[in-house]
């Protein structure tokens, strides 16, 4: 039987939960939850589950979106995947977004990008086979284009609106634009099955978050 896999995304407002059976995507669920998903989450999961027969024992690996996003949704994701493997036994695999997002690219290099508000946005460059060609980083838009390597690049966001206008005038003026589904847990369930045929799913205490923003990360943990 194909692994049963449970798939979380808490990282931003709009978030989603995803049930797969190998590669197969049983079903995916969009959230939307403006003041965060901690009160809402154990309770939309519980209801995935109802909906296919499902209990948290017949879960082969749990994954969670690692980030970058909003810092509370990252840790209320990830603290959800290490409780339900622990009370199970069974391993974790926390994804980052923007490999995530990758995975609706076509091109050989793909440049995924987030808002990440205060004139900033998360970026990495992916090929084709999911590799980090750019490590994930936060900056300006328009530094971040001066960043990116040479060649046939596709960008790939979940919303490329606020950034369309600045290619204006630059070398990737007309290169091409994908847009992803706001609905990323499929995507990141389907790369914790990889991981775990492959090996490489982990226990849940050596998961961690991927925040980028390490500054800001500190100090809202200082502040909490």
């Amino acid at each position: 039987m194909s692994e049963h896999i449970l798939a979380v995304d808490t990282t931003h407002e709009f978030g989603s939960l995803a049930l797969l059976c190998g590669l197969e995507t049983i079903e995916e669920v969009l959230l939307h939850s403006p003041d965060g998903f901690g009160q809402i989450l154990f309770e939309r999961i519980g209801q995935l589950f109802e909906r296919h027969g499902w209990k948290a024992d017949d879960v082969e690996c749990f994954a969670a979106a690692s980030g970058p996003g909003s810092f509370t949704g990252v840790r209320v994701g990830l603290a959800c995947v290490k409780g339900l493997a622990e009370a199970t036994g069974k391993p974790v695999a926390a994804v980052s977004n923007l490999a995530a997002i990758a995975t609706f690219g076509s091109a050989a290099l793909r440049a995924t990008v987030l808002d990440a508000r205060r004139g900033a946005v998360y970026g990495a460059v992916y090929d084709a086979h999911g590799a980090a060609v750019c490590r994930e980083v936060v900056m300006p838009f328009a530094g971040w284009l001066d960043t990116l390597p040479a060649g046939d690049l596709e960008f790939v966001s979940t919303d490329f609106s606020p950034f369309g206008a600045a290619l204006a005038g630059t070398r990737f003026a007309d290169a091409p634009i994908t847009t992803a589904p706001r609905a990323l847990a499929a995507a990141i369930g389907r790369m914790a099955y990889e991981r775990l045929r492959a090996g490489r799913a982990e226990d849940p205490a050596a998961i961690d978050a991927n925040y980028v923003r390490l500054a800001d990360a500190q100090l809202f943990w200082k502040e909490s």
